[in-house]
Order: structure tokens, then sequence, then C-alpha cells
């Protein structure tokens, strides 16, 4: 079995092939090569008196490899000067995380490997949103409007960038120093014009790409200030506005996102920014967790199969983009647990050729007593 740790990740997974791996795997979906059981959260009351303890799984499976991954949270839900509420989170202290993906082998059952999941996180989310730059955006695309600065920004400007022509990218956060940050350091690897700016309605104007990256639980942006022919993507729902909904003239999902499962105290389809979780604690303590955003009809439609997902859209059972004056909306939740078997799988497997990783005995997670 290999340890694979995160500067390992960034060593051995380039962008292009992490973009590749998913959409084989995505295509594999309808005919049940490829698997995937969506995310759920526990949530547990911890120490602090203003957070929780989450711990988030997703599993897939595709080719040779299982993957689950595993997440441990505090999380907290601070509001800022202007009002809006963030999600922010670490384990054992601020500035530290625990996120683990166990990778096995679905020919044997084998443990292959425990992976670091910071670097192939930041990247498989990345990748996915290539995608649907890739399927859905104009050909002539070579415009970025950037809401947010933070790792997840970093991969998708670096995705978009494999698939279109960038040329340059406006980027707005509400700090200053980060933006600021942002253009220096993505103007230096990809080689592109990359501006900070002073508000959100600036880094829409004008674009061809938009893409909110956030950790926001309130819309971002506002519907009326989308354009012809822009394609939009996101990183959670609730930075998309859903008066934004009508304005799509093509919707397509990554893939399921949400568990069906009837609605109770405690286990509810929809709380903060999980998809599904159940919950633990005392109705008051509970009432620290953020309720989810309502939404309008039209998106609250997008969490089940009344959308087309990308392997439709792939096969060509649905029409994605069909003129240059579309609103094309790529939503970049779903198949979490199948990035994580595709691009772990593919990590594990260089790892191997290359004689990378570090060793641990496998027999130490084996046993001769039957569970």
């Amino acid at each position: 079995m290999l340890i694979i740790d995160n500067a390992l990740v960034s060593e051995l997974l380039t962008m292009s092939d992490c973009i590749d791996v998913q959409e084989a795997a995505f295509r594999g979906l309808p005919s049940g090569r490829s698997i995937h059981r969506p995310r759920v959260d526990l949530y547990y009351p911890c120490e602090r008196d203003d957070g929780y303890f989450r711990w988030g799984t997703m599993e897939g499976a595709n080719g040779d490899f299982f993957a689950i991954r595993m997440k441990s949270d505090i999380v907290t839900w601070p509001r800022d000067a202007r009002g809006n509420v963030t999600e922010e989170k670490y384990c054992v202290q601020p500035g530290t995380f625990c996120g683990l993906i166990l990778l096995i082998s679905t020919r044997n059952g084998e443990p292959l490997a425990l992976i670091n999941d910071g670097v192939l996180q930041h990247m498989r989310v990345g990748g996915g949103a290539g995608l649907g730059v890739k399927h859905l955006a104009r050909e002539d695309a070579h415009a970025v409007g950037m809401i947010g600065s933070g790792g997840m920004a970093r991969t998708y400007i670096e995705a978009f960038a494999c698939v279109r022509d960038i040329r340059s990218c406006k980027v707005f956060s509400p700090s200053r120093e980060h933006r600021e940050a942002f253009a220096a350091e993505m103007r230096a690897q990809l080689g592109i014009d990359v501006v900070p700016v002073d508000s959100a309605r600036e880094a829409v104007r004008g674009v061809d790409i938009l893409a909110s990256c956030t950790d926001a639980i309130v819309p971002v942006y506002e519907a009326d200030w989308l354009e012809p022919g822009m394609h939009v993507t996101n990183l959670n729902y609730h930075e998309v506005p859903p008066a934004a909904v009508e304005r799509f003239d093509v919707f397509v999902r990554q893939g399921t996102s949400g568990v069906e499962m009837p609605e109770s105290e405690r286990f509810q389809s929809r709380r903060g920014q999980s998809p599904a979780a159940y919950l633990g604690g005392t109705l008051e303590e509970l009432k620290r967790i953020p309720p989810a955003p309502k939404r309008s009809a039209g998106w609250g439609g997008s969490l089940s199969s009344e959308r087309p997902d990308f392997a439709e859209l792939t096969s060509g059972t649905c029409a994605g983009r069909t003129s240059r004056d579309q609103i094309t909306f790529y939503q970049n939740v779903g198949n979490q647990g199948l990035q994580f078997s595709s691009v772990g799988g593919w990590v594990y497997t260089k790892a191997r050729e290359l004689g990378r990783g570090r060793q641990l005995p496998t027999e130490w997670l084996l046993q001769d007593v039957r569970d």
C-alpha cells in the first residue's frame, strides 16, 4: 500500500490528464462502467459553541479502482463587516486540515493507497469545471471573469486554459491582497493578462466565461449581469442567484449531487453547504448550522434528474450550445466520488510506474477474523 502526499500529487498530476480521466469516467455512468455515491455529511456538536464537527464522505468506482474520500472538519459560519456569511473550517487548529482518499482495488478488494486530498481536491474540481467549458463555451471564448481568488479559482483558470485559448482574466474577491496575489501568480503561470478588479460587477462585465469560486452561502453576482453568449459555472450552489436559472438557455449538471431519502429531524437533503446531512446534537445546538438558502423551482429541479447531465450531453442525448448568443451553465457539482476514483487511480498508477510514494505493509490492514 502506498502513502501519497500532496507534494507527490502536485508532481505527478497535470490538469490536462485530470480533465481527460474525469471525462472518460463520466462517460461510463450510463452503462454502469462507472458509479458513484454522492456526498453525505454527518454533523455533531464540537468543543466550540459557535461551530460544529462535520464528517463528510463520498465514494466512486471505475475501471480497477474504488475510492472513498473522507474529510474531518470543525466548521463555523462567520459574518463579515458587509453582512456576508461564509463557511470556515479547520482540523485541530485553524490552518490545518484533514482530508484523505482511500483507494482500493475493485479486482480483489486490496487497499492500494492513502492519498492526501488537498491538491487532488483542487485539481479535480477545476478539471470538472474545465469539462463544462470544453463542451459548452464558445470556441472563441478568450476572456474569463473570476469571482474568488483561492486555490479552487487557480485550478479553474488553469483548466479553462487547457481547453480554450484564454487570453485575459478579471478577478474579484473581497480581499484586495488576495486578488492581487492571484493576479500576479496566474499571470506568471499561464502567461495571460490577469487583472484584479474592485467589484464583482466589474469582474462579470464583458467576459466570455464567468466562474464563481467562493465559500459564500449567498449569491455573489446578480442575474441581470449575465450577457448573451456567456458560459457560467460555479463551485457551490449558493453562489448562483436563483433568478439566474431563468436566464440559462442551456443548463447541464455534472451528475447526481443529492441523496434521495425522506427528510426528518435527523436527516435533511440540504443543510448549510451540505447536499445531504445526518444531524446530531440538540435542537438548540442545531441552530448553529445555517439552513440551506431557498431556491427557485427551476434551480430545485437541477437536483433531480430533470436537468440533463454531462453523460447525456456528450452522448448526444441532449443538445448543448446551439448558438453564439445562448447563455450556458455547467453545474460543477455531482460526481465527486467518481472524480476521486478516476483521478486518484491515475495518480496511484503513475506513482507505481515511477516507484514513488511511501510503502506501508498491506498485511497491516488485513485480518483473519471474518467481520
